[in-house]
């Protein structure tokens, strides 16, 4: 399997201070003091150890089969005992049709799909930032992988967009519509994307962090949820 960068030592990316863009104010919360540390596992190279280094050899096989380049997978990391490869967007169908019906393979059920939000709280350029998450599970040999893809956050006129899975792993159906509807990730060829959990005509997509906290009126009430750094402080 190629397209793996060298294994390097994992290292702090940066401190996290706050959460949820709260600096300093009348948050009631708590976040605002939170100081967490960053740390990202650097790319794995093989030997990986365990049946990591066997699925590794079968899928790279598999892949020289179907005809998919094995740059598709752009890394390979693996942290506390698990394995994630991440897809380069465009191949992720290909990559993922592959897991599912190679016979050393059989990844038979998609588990879930998430997406995850990787800007910077401070603005600072991060490369990349919009990823969705496929949990893969093989219930013919028991074994666990986990598909990552990347995207830039793209615009209204070019969003970031990934291949749709739903026809390889149905059960994607549902978790591709949240993923749209809470990150704005557009699943091309999907069969119904629509929102899931917010009203058809919400602007924005909650769980990316540019989206605000707080300040959004209350319809039934006629309030409005006032932002972190205007509510009340009791310390």
């Amino acid at each position: 399997m190629g397209g793996a960068r060298p294994a390097q030592k994992m290292t702090e990316t940066r401190t996290r201070s706050g959460m949820f863009g709260v600096r300093g104010s009348g948050d009631t919360s708590g976040y605002g003091g939170l100081r967490l540390q960053g740390w990202a596992p650097a790319p794995a190279e093989r030997p990986f150890g365990g049946w990591f280094d066997e699925f590794a050899d079968e899928l790279g096989a598999a892949l020289d089969e179907r005809g998919v380049p094995r740059a598709a997978i752009e890394q390979v990391t693996i942290d506390r005992d698990e394995m994630t490869l991440y897809v380069e967007p465009a191949r992720l169908h290909e990559v993922a049709r592959t897991l599912r019906d190679d016979p050393g393979l059989r990844f038979e059920f998609c588990s879930g799909v998430s997406g995850v939000d990787y800007s910077a709280p401070d603005g600072a350029p991060v490369g990349r930032p919009l990823h969705v998450v496929y949990h893969l599970l093989s219930m013919t040999y028991r074994r666990r992988v986990r598909l990552e893809v990347a995207l830039d956050m793209g615009d209204a006129a070019n969003p970031p967009t990934v291949p749709s899975v739903v026809d390889v792993y149905p059960t994607a159906d549902w978790h591709e519509r949240e993923t749209w509807d809470m990150y704005g990730v557009v699943f091309d060829g999907h069969p119904a994307l629509t929102r899931i959990l917010m009203p058809d005509d919400w602007d924005g997509h909650p769980q990316r962090k540019s989206y605000p906290l707080g300040g959004i009126p209350v319809e039934y009430k006629g309030a409005e949820i006032s932002p972190p750094d205007e509510r009340r402080a009791y310390s």
